[in-house]
């Protein structure tokens, strides 16, 4: 249903894109943080970046049409992994299916015809969650997303860690203690994103069904094969005692990483944000514990464990479209 032309022109909005992995949301926000509309694109259907692209940005042309907000569009926001935001390009992106570099802000702004602003899809998160979500009013958080893979955002004294290139914070390239040589994209092996991403806990899951072949589970009855994160969740919700001790585990690795993160950040809270996080209430009392025995005094049982306060996801989105308010400030 469009907007009234009096709607219209009381409100202002941005175009904000969260490109992940495995799925990408195309989305209208206004100024006040609310989503109008949204759509999704899955983002391995395209098999070169400019087909994608061009998906993207019709995707948006129907979005602005249906909700009548064209003319009230003053730019769109991107969030984006491995994002260089010196350059707009993304560069050696693991989870995606595209070679890197890949010049996405130019292409972007090319196919749309207007301002496009682009960074890390993790600090697109850390961005609205603070400004929106459970992080809001926070000076001091890090900000973890677990989806495809595992992405980080720190925000410190109020400000958002940026580095050099835009790269800072990639916690989910941090190598975890007493690995089990897991094989990361990056080319290097124990990666916590090789524990803590959905594919983390689905090879977990795998290795607990091979160890154990006794324990009984429910995981057994489905295509070991097409398992996913969200299938070992569901058998957790269901009380599946194999399900729950890869939750146990997954949240005994976040726990521990958390615990040296929290040494160089100072943080007041973590939050936890994307598809795994989905599972919070099956892994935080482990992270909790984890967190407390392996911190330093100084922060054992001083920080906050959060998932994130937005609905579906939305934190990328409403980090994205900040970047097109904020710079109208």
């Amino acid at each position: 249903m469009k907007n009234s032309a009096a709607e219209v022109g009381r409100e202002r909005y941005a175009l904000a894109i969260d490109l992940g992995g495995t799925n990408t949301e195309v989305a209208l926000v206004s100024r006040k943080g609310k989503i109008t509309g949204r759509r999704r694109l899955l983002t391995r259907c395209y098999g070169d970046v400019r087909s994608f692209v061009e998906a993207v940005a019709s995707t948006a042309r129907e979005l602005m049409d249906t909700t009548g907000t064209t003319e009230s569009v003053e730019g769109a926001g991107v969030g984006a992994p491995c994002l260089n935001a010196a350059t707009g390009c993304i560069e050696a992106a693991t989870d995606l299916p595209w070679p890197s570099p890949i010049p996405l802000r130019e292409l972007l702004s090319e196919a749309l015809g207007m301002r496009v602003e682009a960074v890390n899809d993790a600090n697109a998160a850390a961005a609205g969650e603070a400004g929106y979500g459970a992080a809001k009013g926070m000076k001091n958080f890090v900000m973890l997303t677990l989806g495809t893979g595992v992405g980080g955002g720190v925000m410190c004294d109020g400000h958002l860690l940026s580095g050099r290139s835009g790269f800072a914070a990639e916690l989910g390239h941090v190598v975890v203690r007493n690995g089990e040589g897991r094989p990361c994209g990056c080319g290097r092996c124990d990666c916590l994103q090789t524990y803590c991403s959905a594919s983390g806990v689905v090879t977990t899951a795998k290795k607990l069904l091979e160890e154990f072949p006794g324990w009984p589970s429910m995981l057994r009855d489905m295509d070991i094969e097409a398992l996913t994160a969200a299938d070992v969740s569901e058998a957790a919700d269901c009380g599946d005692g194999l399900a729950l001790e890869v939750w146990r585990r997954t949240g005994e690795r976040l726990g521990d990483a958390c615990a040296s993160f929290a040494a160089f950040a100072d943080p007041e809270a973590f939050v936890f944000f994307g598809g795994v996080a989905r599972a919070f209430p099956h892994f935080v009392q482990a992270l909790r514990e984890s967190f407390d025995r392996n911190a330093l005094h100084l922060y054992s049982g001083k920080v906050a464990m959060l998932p994130s306060a937005l609905d579906s996801g939305d934190a990328a989105l409403l980090g994205a479209a900040a970047l097109i308010f904020n710079e109208k400030e």
